[in-house]
């Protein structure tokens, strides 16, 4: 069936992962709107037939190639005439797919940078999911991204209700932004009782459903240290107007404060798919497929400083910040080691900020002229950060 030129065309990029299966949900229920044209995962190749088959999608990315070689020899499992490509080349091909619309970004960890400024010079509008590509390339990503002329919308629930607030306002008239926290899994825990919590502990978000690391970063409010990195590109700010306060209900995603000293905030359940739905059908909006607040029920919103002792994490980020350079770039390759090692059972919990101060002291600090200067320092971080681990006693 040809393409209905009503609908927004869809590329997504890390299809099998929690965000990717909230965005099929979303595309399922807007199918008189959206129009899926390529799929990417890292390995999960029988999941991405499923999806193939599913939407009608003949365009295909496996990025490891072990799995990319049992797809091939399978092909019967994909639609008639699906186009299977693999690796890097595979994901930057998908994110410049002729006839897409939008790419969706939401592949862990630096996967994702090539194929979302692969988009951008092709001027495809990228809805980004994937907060490692900003922390580490905000500068080169904004730059190609205000060079083509290409919106880019974030997915992030947090960025997502910023970016809803500050529609249609003025950059100068912003005070400052407040993501909210919800605490993750360990926010009624005290100090002592967190030297025994286990990566199984870790998992289980209070308010969320989101993948192992996410959860982990959560819980450290490592997450929230990488949003705040994030928000500064996005929204072009100071690292001193980006805050953060704990919110255990997960229901306000974001306050703007102004000039003036008043506030908005967005407010909607802790589900992926109302961010998600936006970012795909803006400027245009459409019934939600979860359920909104309901008013007639009682609940309450709590609000309270985050204690940044029991929180190194948040800490060691605002320090990033502040430095500048590859800082950032350094403290997410230490923490995405760190959180690896916690979940096979290497590292305590509490060393997780451990390993990050070593890391970010192991190294002199920089400005990146280029892209391959960021990729380097963040392969330099990561052999920093597995050596540091070893001396860290459980």
């Amino acid at each position: 069936m040809p393409p209905s030129p009503s609908r927004k065309r869809i590329v997504l990029l890390g299809a099998t992962g929690s965000i990717g299966e909230n965005t099929l949900r979303v595309i399922a229920a807007h199918r008189d709107r959206l129009e899926l044209v390529g799929i990417a995962a890292r390995a999960n190749h029988r999941r991405l037939a499923e999806i193939a088959r599913q939407f009608g999608v003949r365009h295909v990315a496996i990025f490891e190639n072990g799995a990319l070689a049992e797809a091939r020899a399978n092909p019967a499992a994909f639609p008639p005439d699906t186009r299977l490509s693999g690796g890097l080349n595979g994901l930057v091909e998908l994110a410049q797919l002729p006839e897409a619309d939008l790419v969706l970004v939401a592949v862990v960890g630096t996967t994702g940078l090539r194929p979302a400024l692969a988009a951008l010079a092709a001027h495809k509008p990228l809805a980004l999911a994937s907060k490692e590509i900003l922390v580490l390339a905000g500068k080169f990503v904004m730059a190609a991204a205000r060079a083509g002329g290409v919106r880019l919308v974030p997915v992030d629930s947090e960025h997502n209700a910023v970016f809803q607030c500050l529609e249609g306002h003025a950059p100068a008239t912003v005070r400052r932004i407040v993501l909210t926290a919800s605490g993750g899994a360990f926010r009624e825990l005290s100090a002592d009782a967190l030297a025994h919590v286990t990566p199984a502990d870790a998992l289980k978000h209070p308010n969320w459903s989101m993948g192992p690391k996410i959860t982990v970063d959560s819980a450290t409010l490592a997450n929230k240290g990488l949003e705040l990195m994030e928000a500064q590109w996005l929204f072009g700010l100071r690292p001193d107007q980006c805050q953060a306060v704990l919110h255990p209900q997960s229901i306000v995603h974001c306050l703007v404060e102004f000039a003036d000293g008043t506030m908005l905030a967005q407010l909607a359940p802790p589900s992926m798919t109302f961010p998600i739905q936006h970012a795909l059908l803006y400027p245009e909006r459409a019934p939600g497929i979860d359920a909104p607040l309901d008013l007639q029920k009682l609940f309450s919103l709590d609000f309270c400083p985050v204690d940044e002792t029991r929180y190194p994490c948040l800490r060691l980020a605002r320090a990033a910040m502040d430095a500048g350079g590859v800082a950032p770039a350094v403290y997410n390759a230490a923490n995405e080691v760190a959180v690896t090692a916690f979940l096979a059972g290497r590292l305590p919990f509490l060393a997780i900020s451990e390993v990050i101060d070593k890391t970010l002291q192991s190294g002199s600090n920089f400005e990146p002229a280029d892209l391959d200067a960021v990729l380097e320092a963040d392969m330099a971080a990561r052999r920093a950060a597995r050596s540091i681990i070893p001396s860290i006693k459980s």
